[in-house]
């Protein structure tokens, strides 16, 4: 028994020995193997995804700035607002830092994301509240919210802002507010001006929209509460027109004689040469921010 003990004894320290071998290479430890695995994955990670190094983690920060200006100005706006925004975040207290936040901005909008523009912006606003260029920020938070570009199906059909969700509309009407309020003398101020009224008419279009639409369903009083809506908060939008002749047929549909002869009398005094109660139809409707031609 004891021979087999020995036996059975020598062939495990046997395989043991053969172990500890197995953890050498040529005579590397294979501690020091690891370690250069790892090194070499850290390496890989720098690389771009395509395998290729990014040759702008060497750039200075002018070269930087020179290369995303030169990407703006060739509308090569994606990768200029990728150049703006690593040029920020690697010389945040750098001279072209501010001027990097908006120009980032400024390019992920015409790249048409929206999301990474908004970003961009709202950080500058809020970082830099005494910047010069505070008006100009305002004035472009409210462009890249504005989103007025319906693109060809939506100029071809003759959709305009009043038919989207009014949301983006609300707030681009706030940021365009700030410019108009707080920088009256700025340059921007008359455009974003121009835009306030433009957004106006298109919300109140749009509450025109969903009036006519009560009652042309036979919902006489939703498009009364409607139409009422549009009068008191949008008295001198183009869409009141039709908000005052939508207001008296609903109450003359309701059988509110009295209701409805003083709406027709309000819409005679605001528009005398209105054909609308003959004809039903309105002669013109608010021009379309797009259609600059038609002044």
């Amino acid at each position: 028994m004891s021979d087999v003990i020995s036996d059975a004894s020598l062939r495990l320290a046997g395989n043991s020995s053969s172990q500890k071998k197995s953890f050498h290479l040529y005579g590397t430890p294979f501690a020091l193997l690891l370690a250069l695995m790892l090194a070499l994955i850290l390496l890989g990670g720098c690389a771009g995804s395509d395998g290729s190094k990014d040759d702008t983690d060497i750039w200075s920060e002018a070269k930087l700035y020179s290369e995303a200006t030169d990407k703006l100005n060739d509308a090569d706006f994606a990768k200029c607002g990728k150049y703006f925004e690593k040029l920020e975040a690697r010389f945040p207290f750098g001279p072209y830092s501010q001027q990097a936040q908006i120009n980032a901005a400024y390019c992920y909008w015409k790249a048409q994301e929206q999301t990474q523009a908004l970003v961009a912006i709202d950080r500058f606003i809020k970082l830099h509240q005494g910047s010069p260029s505070l008006d100009y920020a305002y004035y472009l938070k409210g462009l890249i919210t504005f989103n007025d570009d319906l693109g060809w199906l939506g100029k071809f059909t003759g959709q305009d802002l009043s038919e989207r969700d009014p949301k983006a509309a609300k707030e681009a009407f706030e940021s365009f507010k700030v410019v108009v309020e707080r920088f009256p003398n700025s340059k921007y101020a008359p455009d974003a001006l121009d835009r306030m009224r433009y957004i106006v008419n298109s919300l109140a279009e749009a509450d025109v929209i969903v009036a006519r639409f009560y009652y042309q369903r036979g919902a006489y009083l939703a498009a009364a509460n409607r139409a009422q809506l549009v009068i008191r908060d949008y008295d001198r939008a183009p869409a009141v027109e039709e908000a005052l002749y939508i207001l008296t047929k609903s109450y003359e549909k309701l059988g509110m004689v009295d209701l409805s002869n003083d709406a027709a009398r309000v819409f005679k005094l605001n528009f005398p040469d209105s054909q609308m109660m003959i004809t039903g139809q309105r002669v013109q409707k608010e021009r379309r921010w797009w259609q600059f031609w038609n002044k």
